[in-house]
């Protein structure tokens, strides 16, 4: 009902959004030109057509639609696709899926390779004449086993009659399926079945497996039939997989084709057994011969004619089958876009799109899990709250070393086992973080983990970065002396570093936020350089005219003027640093998007793939879209000026 309702809202609000955009085109200044920024303000319209058409492309493809409209197709799909799995072994038999018959192609090939073996013998200089006359009547003797084969007058009446039954099968199959009590259920049956289905659940639910808290799918698309045109499927399955198998278990073998094979193969063994180990290569000829004799022995080899009427039965069932699915055939053709559910086995599952491109319910319906504290992924939410003491904060804020340079010693135990505190122990407990205040909200989670990571690393970059940067921009000696060792260093990949960083700091945070330092490092170098080297000299001089001191020029013309080049960096450096930081969380961590991807992946979990995905492309455009403001806070010219 949900998704039904999503998908009929966006249509709306595309469709509305569209007819509003081009009323308001029709109503828009006369004096509107083509390179008026004026024309690009607004257009909340048109976000929402494009974010829609995204959306509902998704629903689409990943077959949600076909979910929302028709929940069950994808159940009698399975059984649809379990008829089209026993029909198929019987119809490449036929020129029905192929071109020819089995029994033709066999044929073609097992003559040319006898005809391929042939002419290496009678041009091979390892063999005597006598070993070439041998092996080629080996060969012609095998040739003879084919004909024995497709000559109708030599098939055993059994193996006629056995054909006949497994068509008389077909076509009463047939008859039974255009009956529309087939198969006959009785009561107990019907709720027994119904019972199975209910056990098993609907398509693609997700459920937390009790006691461990971890996410686990039900079967992908469920087995057993839930409705009576899936039974009907069900149970025509299960009758062609009975003929199917009696099919090629059957062997078209007459007395006259088996004495000659097992004579064949007696007098190969033969005549190998008394050849000496010189004669290596005439024994390797003679025993590839054998083995197309045995492809020849065990394939389904028929005469030309002797098919023919199973193929008829079994070409109308299949027409009759494709019938019967009426209007799930359009279901299947225009809601499972760029492929189908395929029966495999004793499974059914989504083939193509839905499989590779989750839908956005079952998206959703896992992230809700994932970001419950209970469940998460893991056993760690997504993100959430989690009440901290306010001591632990303040141990982990302030370093060990402030209680390490005060005077004195820390205290130690009395003989009678008893510790009495003085000052330095008390400032070790404060700066441990060893004693108990109030506690406080504090995000929780792998997003925080994520978040946390990045910003630090942008912050420590920024604070490095930028003075550095400005100072080369202004000195010539900064200049000459750091840009060989910046430029030496950032042409090399995040990914390069990120081994031997985390070998040495290890998998923890600080490992990762240096990483992330490094990459931010050198673009607010760059960025900042860039910006202080292109200040107007012209503001300098009017600046140092009027008195303006080397610190004050710095903080009111140089850093004012670098602020968009800075601000730019640090966009660039947002975006690395994302990037960056999965790569790490994918090397070592047991937190963080990235750390959960990697898990994902390696499991086939593509929901949690693209939470992942959708996670850090919404955390990348928040960092963006405040960054930008305030560029246009510090860029914007102020009323003044405008004035």
């Amino acid at each position: 009902m949900f998704t039904q309702f999503i998908t009929i809202l966006i249509l709306v609000s595309i469709v509305g959004c569209i007819l509003y955009g081009r009323r308001l085109i029709r109503t828009e200044k006369v004096d509107a030109v083509f390179g008026n920024p004026e024309r690009a303000k607004g257009g909340t319209h048109w976000i929402i057509v494009g974010s829609s058409a995204i959306l509902l492309i998704w629903l689409y493809y990943s077959w949600d639609i076909a979910k929302g409209f028709y929940p069950k197709s994808a159940n009698e799909l399975c059984q649809v696709a379990k008829v089209n799995e026993s029909l198929l072994g019987l119809k490449y038999q036929f020129p029905i899926e192929e071109r020819e018959f089995k029994s033709t192609s066999i044929i073609k090939i097992e003559n040319k390779n006898l005809q391929i073996i042939t002419n290496e013998i009678k041009s091979s200089s390892d063999l005597s004449s006598s070993q070439k006359t041998t092996l080629v009547g080996f060969i012609n003797e095998t040739r003879k086993l084919i004909p024995l084969l497709t000559n109708e007058n030599l098939m055993e009446t059994d193996t006629k009659i056995q054909i006949k039954e497994m068509t008389e099968e077909i076509r009463l199959l047939t008859s039974n399926f255009k009956k529309n009590d087939y198969p006959f259920e009785t009561d107990e049956q019907k709720n027994e079945r119904l019972r199975a289905v209910s056990e098993e659940g609907g398509w693609g639910i997700t459920k937390v497996q009790s006691g461990t808290g971890s996410i686990e799918n039900t079967i992908e698309v469920p087995l057993v039939p839930a409705t009576n045109k899936g039974l009907k499927f069900d149970a025509a399955a299960k009758e062609l997989e009975i003929i199917n198998d009696k099919f090629f278990k059957l062997r078209n073998h007459n007395p006259q084709f088996k004495n000659s094979i097992k004579q064949l193969k007696e007098d190969i063994k033969t005549y190998r057994k008394n050849l000496s180990d010189a004669d290596e290569v005439a024994s390797d000829y003679a025993k590839d011969i054998v083995k197309i004799a045995r492809r020849i022995e065990y394939a389904s080899i028929y005469p030309p004619s002797a098919l023919n009427e199973m193929q008829k039965a079994i070409v109308e069932f299949d027409n009759l089958q494709k019938a019967e699915q009426g209007g799930l055939r359009l279901v299947d053709i225009f809601l499972f876009p760029a492929g189908t559910i395929v029966s495999s086995g004793t499974s059914c599952s989504e083939q193509g799109s839905g499989r590779w491109l989750p839908k956005p319910s079952d998206t959703l319906n896992k992230f809700i899990l994932m970001s419950k504290p209970s469940v998460g992924y893991k056993n760690i939410p997504l993100l959430w709250i989690d009440m901290m003491d306010v001591s632990k904060i303040i141990g982990f804020i302030l370093p060990d070393w402030i209680a390490d340079i005060l005077p004195g010693d820390y205290p130690v135990h009395s003989s009678d086992g008893v510790v009495k505190q003085n000052f330095k122990g008390q400032v070790l407990k404060v700066v441990t973080g060893d004693f108990k205040l109030f506690k406080i909200p504090v995000p929780y989670g792998h997003i925080w983990d994520s978040f946390l990571r990045v910003f630090l690393g942008l912050v420590f970059g920024i604070l490095i970065g930028v003075p550095l940067g400005l100072f080369m921009g202004l000195n010539r000696f900064a200049k000459g002396f750091f840009d060989p060792l910046i430029e030496l260093y950032r042409p090399v990949p995040p990914l390069a570093w990120a081994p031997l960083i985390i070998s040495v700091l290890g998998i923890d945070n600080t490992g990762k936020v240096f990483l992330l330092f490094m990459v931010s490092l050198s673009i607010m170098i760059i960025s900042a350089r860039a910006g202080a080297s292109g200040t107007q000299l012209s503001k300098i001089h009017a600046a140092h005219s009027l008195g303006a001191s080397k610190w004050q020029i710095l903080r009111h013309v140089i850093f004012p003027n670098s602020l968009p080049e800075i601000l730019t960096g640090i966009r660039v450096a947002t975006g690395m640093c994302w990037g960056t930081l999965v790569a790490a969380e994918f090397l070592a961590g047991t937190t963080g998007v990235g750390f959960v991807e990697n898990v994902a992946k390696k499991y086939f979990q593509y929901e949690v793939i693209w939470i992942t995905i959708f996670i850090m492309g919404m955390l990348g455009l928040i960092f963006d879209i405040t960054i930008r403001k305030i560029c246009l806070l510090y860029t914007s010219p102020s009323p003044r000026d405008r004035g």
